[in-house]
């Protein structure tokens, strides 16, 4: 019996304690309700769509930066083909200016001299070639990449840029980049 009059007096004290807050059991219950309600619905209309929007900007990114990667890789690529052709000319001239040195017992010195000079003429031509290619592939590389960013850039922002923002945007881009 004593248990039963603890308990009673513990009800008691609890109910006192929640009528000095003001709390209602049926004002109580409903207010726990609408907050379930008002989660659900923020859940569905308005967390999820956000983050499938932010799911989407990042799968674009991540694909920009896959578009870069690969870029560079050609560029990479480029650069050594560009050295293999250097190396391909270097050794041809080398190859050339021997022949010369071995042949030059048997020609005069105007003919060792020809053959320098036409192996020279190769390294510059290759020399200019591989610079042209150097130069072009990074033009594209500058556009790709200024053209990236204006577009992750109006996307991000959700807005429309003008021609004013996105020359300004690449010109942008491209210092920070050359840097």
């Amino acid at each position: 019996m004593l248990p039963l009059l603890a308990n009673a007096e513990g009800e008691n004290a609890v109910s006192e304690l929640l009528g000095k807050f003001g709390v209602t059991w049926p004002f109580f219950i409903a207010q726990v309700i609408c907050f379930i309600l008002v989660m659900i619905v923020l859940k569905k209309y308005a967390f999820g769509p956000v983050q499938a929007m932010l799911e989407q900007r990042r799968a674009r990114i991540a694909e920009g930066e896959d578009k870069l990667t690969q870029i560079e890789k050609q560029l990479a690529e480029s650069a050594q083909t560009t050295a293999a052709a250097i190396a391909k000319a270097s050794a041809e001239a080398l190859r050339m200016i021997n022949e010369a040195k071995q042949g030059a017992a048997a020609f005069s010195e105007q003919k060792a001299q020809e053959a320098i000079a036409q192996a020279q003429q190769i390294l510059v031509k290759a020399e200019a070639a591989a610079k042209a290619d150097r130069e072009r592939l990074s033009v594209e590389l500058k556009r790709e990449f200024g053209r990236l960013v204006a577009a992750t850039t109006a996307q991000v922002a959700d807005k429309v840029l003008t021609a004013d923002d996105q020359k300004r945007l690449n010109e942008a881009t491209l210092i920070k980049v050359e840097a």
